[in-house]
């Protein structure tokens, strides 16, 4: 068996739901982001899991928590794994930040691999730091199930990264929504995306949840 990177995004939060930007900001799982953490513990938990690597923010910890528990694998904790750092725009609206920081925001949108939110990090600080996190995991693991619970900015760059996408397209190439799960395989042709934003392990009331 090669080795399978599972990456799942942690559930729903307040910050999911309104679209604010949390990066940092050490926001809980809403009730019913609690609960597609649960759904995705009774999916997965028959895997056989050779390790669990979660973002040390409580909503990858409660995310994650589940499985944990089901499967009895400790939580390995990684700061390499936290979401980008949004700097002055941390628990703003896009609208809020659009009129404020339109300049930056402008930069942002245009190359988000190379500029930065203001005062926050820029995908390439991002990307490199979660690549350590997976080059760590490869040395470890040469095969079987590990699960990265992490964040939709962070999992979406480390995509980039194994995939041989462009780090600045991540905002627009790849789409990830709360909860979703995504598949690479690692055989001796290099990484290959077998699944991606799958959340066919939620019930229809959470799967059917807005959120961003």
């Amino acid at each position: 068996m090669s080795l399978h990177l599972y990456f799942l995004r942690h559930g729903e939060t307040e910050s999911s739901q309104t679209g604010t930007y949390c990066g940092f900001t050490d926001v809980d799982l809403t009730e019913s982001g609690a609960a597609m953490a649960q759904a995705f513990a009774d999916k997965y938990q028959r895997l056989d899991w050779q390790a669990v690597y979660a973002s040390p923010l409580k909503r990858t910890v409660a995310t994650a928590t589940p499985l944990c528990e089901a499967t009895g694998q400790t939580m390995q904790l990684r700061d390499g794994l936290k979401e980008m750092y949004f700097g002055e725009w941390e628990e703003k609206t896009h609208e809020y930040v659009h009129e404020h920081y339109n300049e930056d925001y402008i930069r942002w949108l245009t190359e988000p691999a190379w500029n930065p939110p203001t005062g926050g990090e820029t995908g390439v600080q991002v990307a490199s730091r979660a690549s350590l996190v997976v080059a760590e995991i490869e040395a470890n693991h040469t095969e079987g199930n590990v699960l990265i619970v992490s964040h939709k900015t962070t999992i979406r760059l480390i995509l980039c990264n194994l995939l041989g996408i462009d780090s600045g397209r991540y905002r627009d190439r790849i789409a990830l929504p709360v909860a979703s799960v995504s598949l690479v395989c690692f055989d001796k042709h290099g990484p290959m995306l077998v699944k991606h934003g799958d959340r066919s392990h939620l019930p229809e009331e959470l799967d059917s949840r807005p959120g961003t």
